[in-house]
């Protein structure tokens, strides 16, 4: 579903990503953890198509399809969906007014009329409750005044209302508590199939007690260093990152 080959992205002008290859596969979930500043968000929003981000070499193939030189919008509407680190609050908008029209978007783009109102309805209702959330938090201003555990829940309502092919969550576990991260883990297992994936980026193992990673890559300078099955999120748990980095350091 995703390859990524050989990549390099710079940010004003210092190279963050220096070489990452990737594979994922339909069905598959996929982590990617490691220190901060290690290239982790960076990654994510390459592959959803940032363009604060510069592609210096490399390609990012999605369904054998190669995506390096569109936007971010013609990315989403071929079914990649990023959840954001920290979500923007947008005043006046509301949740549902929000997701009616990213849907809407995304129809028109594939040459589809827009979905019908009860239809667009009973999906929201059905969704919702997925994730426990209130009805009345879909009448509400997009992020603005929501806790942590909110905005995260709200990403997830928008991937479950989406359905993309390849979701991307940077760190949606920043900042929950044990109840939300629950809520959250649930809506994402329950949302895989063998028709999508999902490219799950952390930094802490808890997360992967819930929702559980066939691969597991470790990312340190912008490389991916080490990959494993999920006992290796464990691992870094209980050793941290140092041993891989003295590791590296042996076989240079």
């Amino acid at each position: 579903m995703l390859q990524v080959k050989n990549l390099h992205a710079s940010v004003e002008g210092e190279e963050i990503l220096k070489g990452i290859n990737l594979e994922i596969k339909p069905g598959e979930v996929h982590a990617i953890m490691g220190p901060n500043g290690s290239g982790k968000s960076t990654l994510a929003s390459v592959i959803a198509g940032n363009e604060d981000y510069e592609v210096t070499e490399g390609d990012i193939i999605f369904e054998k399809a190669n995506i390096s030189e569109l936007s971010a919008d013609e990315r989403a509407h071929k079914g990649i969906f990023l959840s954001f680190q920290y979500p923007v609050e947008i005043p006046g908008v509301s949740v549902t007014n929000f997701i009616k029209t990213s849907i809407n978007q995304i129809r028109k783009a594939r040459g589809q009329e827009d979905m019908p109102a009860n239809e667009m309805l009973k999906k929201i209702r059905e969704k919702a409750a997925l994730l426990e959330m209130d009805r009345k938090f879909l009448s509400r201003s997009l992020n603005e005044g929501f806790s942590g555990g909110e905005k995260k829940r709200n990403e997830i309502f928008q991937m479950a209302m989406l359905e993309p092919k390849l979701a991307v969550l940077d760190e949606t576990d920043s900042g929950l508590d044990i109840d939300a991260l629950r809520v959250v883990s649930n809506g994402v297992n329950k949302l895989k199939s063998d028709e999508n994936a999902t490219l799950v980026i952390t930094h802490y193992q808890r997360l992967l007690d819930y929702i559980v990673p066939d691969v597991v890559h470790v990312l340190i300078d912008g490389r991916i260093v080490k990959t494993g099955d999920k006992d290796l999120a464990k691992v870094l748990e209980e050793k941290g990152y140092d041993w891989i980095k003295e590791e590296l350091a042996q076989q240079a």
